[in-house]
């Protein structure tokens, strides 16, 4: 597992502590996160009571060498087009942000770590 990207609740997890989620990222070479997921920990920043401390460790994380910061861009929307047409034909939506995150888990051919199970639903996803 030398590239992944992870999901929200990834990072939310391991600043919590999770063991089991610390330990997974230790092991990966690259780290990469999407501007989607970004802009959700910083929402929720904004609605907690520790929001500088949490800006400033995820300021932390974002400037380790082993993570990436992946924005969105034309290609992205095209990937973003080819999911949520798959989920529609489907019948199985999922929240509009996540199919930006898998788009963009797609783009760059990365593995993607996250515990929301309807990820599965996205044929050709490489789940962690």
């Amino acid at each position: 597992m030398n590239k992944v990207l992870i999901d929200t609740n990834i990072y939310s997890r391991a600043m919590r502590g999770d063991p089991d989620v610390v330990t997974t990222l230790r092991r990966i070479r690259h780290v990469g996160i999407s501007a989607i997921s970004v802009g959700e920990l910083l929402s929720g920043f904004r609605g907690g009571n520790r929001e500088q401390k949490n800006r400033r460790e995820l300021g932390e994380f974002l400037d380790s060498p082993r993570t990436v910061l992946y924005p969105l861009d034309e290609d992205t929307a095209e990937y973003y087009s080819a999911v949520l047409n798959q989920l529609r034909e489907q019948g199985t939506p999922i929240p509009t942000n996540d199919i930006w995150i898998a788009a963009t888990a797609f783009q760059h051919g990365l593995s993607f770590y996250t515990f929301d199970k309807y990820f599965s639903h996205i044929a050709g996803l490489l789940l962690r």
